[in-house]
């Protein structure tokens, strides 16, 4: 795999905020964190530390010329906590020294007194106690309550699922430098360049205008730079706006790891009711999102739950009802599947428990109630495309699932001290942003008088190729080299109102806006040389750098065309915009077509269990992937592998743990696990053939989050493999499945 930055990373010479050279003066910051996860703020004593050598201030909520406000969706986030503190990490204020050295060093002089109240983190008791944030929602198809007298099995259950520290390589990163005109230039490590503009602009006082926000490119995300990399790039802006000096603000690992949300902990309860022949006629589900202390992105995290509760089946009696529940936890955000991976395992674990009960393999309930073309969804949408159920079938005729089923039965047979499983999973996942309005992009591009091309978008460079699929959309639209073409930085000035590159959205709205604005250069150019030929502007073409005339080679390679135009005073600039047609939701309905698309595939998990020591690996899996018409096939298989694993890790060994008190205790990466190259299973991967994509650029379907779905088969793969030692075993709904709770699970 390779994308535009592939020799940088390797050099070690790509530049991230980081490692931007500072102006001359700059200054460092370093957060004072809140010592407890819930109290009142009785005292805030800042003068030792303020006299501390190579301190320049310290700042408090009361030097915020704005307003002390950084909620996105909702606004009940404070930027410096004030009166009250609400999670272990929690910024109460901002040293601001002449040294990162100094700035560390003056934490301990803060005095701080707070008044201890008790915390709360299960997101089960703050439900009960009402502390919820927006008001629950509920989707709903046919008539759930009338079905289950229909049921022959109905089974039910409660399902946990963990928290995902995101483990970016670059920690969060800011560096802010205030301007002549009396405004900032924040450089910015984000996901979400708009978003941390207008919240600059907000907690500063100023105009939008006045906040230029840059970003060159990200060190990783995986949504944990969506809304999370706004509180640090605004305490950088707010000391660089007080102070009159540059200011750089970088975490480092423990502290990112510390103070930063992460993957949104679920715990749900489910009931399912199938008919004698293993058609599922009702579900009902009740999801409760652990949100943390206030709303992030937790919100549209648990819209998306409730669009994914059915993930890739037809089952037409369904009521999903889903909470954001505030706790006195890091406020949790955006993951690499947005909410969808947690509402699918809990459809996956009430389907094993129901197959139980039929005495007969998940994968046949799972097949039989597979979507169909024109299947409607809980949320009012049809399903528009036939490839989940070819997806399905293209990996049993490649791998024979049957014969995988026998060949594990076998081996556990022979094998007394290790077990085998297997689990498939089909993943059905929905393309677009779910708030409609987000759904649009723009496109500046300008041809340079040497034929080079500069290209100006909101997609966020973040090692998933973005840039290198815009750069191919317009190479093909242009007719000319990759090589010609450049990506700029990310930055509000030049495109504005960007929306985040999240939601697997990136290359779709940005490239299709790059497209229009290419297209437009290119019609002007075909235009000028009708006019210039005499002939027809439908009659000109350009293809691998050459005019064409018909089938005729004109005299104008590409450079020469270039000069020639702009000679004639041809613009060779455009800016386009794009919004995603046909797409709307009512929230009041809970009905409508959020989604452009969808996304699908089946994968196919082994694994064996050690059942001396209680370690399961994950063996193999193979993936069928519907891609649509690939812009860049090394791109998108490194994203499927990259999100096969992440989601393996979710599953098996990331697990967030915390204290009573509510401080995390798995706070750095020598006590968080995650997979390495040890832990990769052998990965097999197949794009489906004659899947055309209609909606997406240029026939291509999107390939950022839907494979981590695939790893929830690596739980249920285990889980499996555990049940060949003991088949009585109680079915365990805990995610993840680690060592630790593998080993207990095989002592009675």
């Amino acid at each position: 795999m390779k994308h535009d930055d592939t020799l940088l990373h390797v050099r070690g010479t790509a530049r991230y905020v980081r490692d931007i050279p500072v102006p001359q003066g700059t200054l460092y910051a370093a957060p004072v964190p809140s010592p407890i996860a819930h109290g009142k703020i009785k005292r805030l004593d800042t003068s030792a530390a303020a006299a501390h050598d190579g301190v320049v201030a310290v700042l408090t909520a009361r030097d915020i010329p704005g307003q002390n406000q950084i909620g996105n969706i909702i606004q009940d986030e404070p930027l410096l906590a004030a009166g009250e503190v609400d999670y272990a990490g929690q910024p109460l204020a901002l040293i601001v020294a002449e040294s990162m050295a100094a700035a560390r060093g003056a934490r301990p002089l803060i005095e701080i007194e707070i008044e201890s109240l008790p915390p709360t983190l299960d997101p089960r008791q703050a439900f009960a106690r009402g502390e919820i944030i927006g008001v629950p929602r509920t989707f709903a198809l046919g008539d759930v309550d009338q079905a289950w007298s229909r049921c022959h099995v109905v089974v039910n259950g409660r399902a946990d699922s963990g928290g995902q520290e995101h483990v970016y390589l670059e920690t969060q990163s800011a560096l802010a430098v205030r301007q002549d005109h009396g405004g900032v230039k924040v450089y910015s490590a984000t996901q979400s360049p708009t978003v941390v503009q207008r919240t600059i602009a907000r907690v500063l006082g100023l105009a939008m205008h006045q906040v230029e926000v840059d970003v060159p490119r990200l060190g990783g995300a995986f949504g944990g730079k969506e809304d999370q990399a706004t509180a640090w790039a605004a305490l950088a802006a707010l000391a660089s706006f007080r102070l009159g000096r540059p200011v750089k603000l970088t975490l480092n690992r423990h502290e990112d790891v510390g103070w930063t949300g992460k993957r949104h902990p679920y715990s749900s309860d489910y009931k399912i009711g199938l008919t004698e022949d293993g058609k599922i006629l009702a579900y009902e589900v009740t999801f409760y999102q652990n949100a943390g202390a206030s709303a992030d992105l937790s919100p549209a995290i648990l819209e998306r739950t409730l669009f994914h509760a059915t993930n890739s089946y037809f089952i037409p009696h369904v009521r999903a009802t889903a909470a954001s529940c505030r706790t006195n936890l890091p406020p949790f955000t955006a993951f690499r599947g947005f909410g969808g991976p947690q509402a699918m395992f809990v459809l996956e674990a009430a389907i094993t428990q129901a197959a139980a009960a039929l005495h007969v393999p998940a994968a046949e309930i799972q097949r039989k109630n597979l979507l169909r073309q024109g299947d409607e969804l809980p949320y009012g949408m049809g399903l528009e495309t036939d490839s989940l159920v070819r997806s399905w079938d293209e990996l049993d005729k490649r791998h024979d699932l049957k014969a995988c089923r026998a060949r594990v039965a076998a081996f556990n047979r022979s094998h007394a001290l290790t077990k085998k499983g297997l689990a498939v999973m089909p993943v059905c996942f929905g393309i677009s942003f779910t708030t409609t309005h987000l759904n649009q992009a723009v496109s500046l591009v300008h041809v340079y008088t040497d034929g080079s091309v500069g290209i100006s978008t909101a997609a966020v460079e973040m090692g998933q190729g973005v840039h290198r699929k815009i750069r191919r959309v317009a190479a093909r639209t242009l007719g000319i080299g990759l090589d010609r073409i450049r990506m700029e930085s990310t930055n509000t000035s030049r495109v504005a109102n960007t929306s985040p590159t999240a939601a697997s959205s990136g290359a779709d709205l940005n490239g299709q806006a790059t497209r229009l604005a290419c297209l437009q250069i290119l019609e002007r150019l075909r235009q000028a040389i009708a006019a210039d030929r005499g002939c027809l502007v439908e009659q000109i073409h350009i293809d691998r750098e050459e005019v064409l005339r018909g089938h005729e080679r004109l005299d104008l390679s590409w450079e020469e065309l270039i000069a020639w135009a702009y000679a004639r005073r041809v613009p060779l600039s455009a800016y386009a915009g794009y919004a995603t047609p046909g797409i709307h939701f009512d929230k009041v309905k809970e009905k409508g077509r959020p989604f452009a698309y969808h996304a699908v595939g089946t994968a196919v998990v082994e694994a064996t269990v050690d059942g001396l020591r209680g370690v399961p690996r994950i063996d193999s899996v193979k993936i069928v992937h519907d891609v649509g018409q690939s812009l860049d096939p090394a791109t998108d298989r490194g994203q499927i592998e990259g999100g096969l694993m992440q989601g393996i890790g979710w599953m098996t060994c990331e697990e967030l743990v915390y204290s009573p008190e509510g401080k995390i205790q798995t706070d750095s990466l020598a006590t968080y696990k995650v997979p390495d190259i040890g832990a990769t299973p052998e990965v097999t991967v197949h794009f489906l053939e004659d899947a055309p994509q209609q909606v997406g650029i240029l026939g291509a379907k999107t390939v950022g989050e839907p494979p981590l779905m695939y790893g929830i088969g690596a739980y249920f793969a285990i889980l499996d493999a555990l049940r060949a030692f003991r088949p009585e075993l109680p079915l365990i709904i805990q995610a993840p499945m680690t060592a630790e709770r593998t080993f207990r699970a095989l002592r009675p």
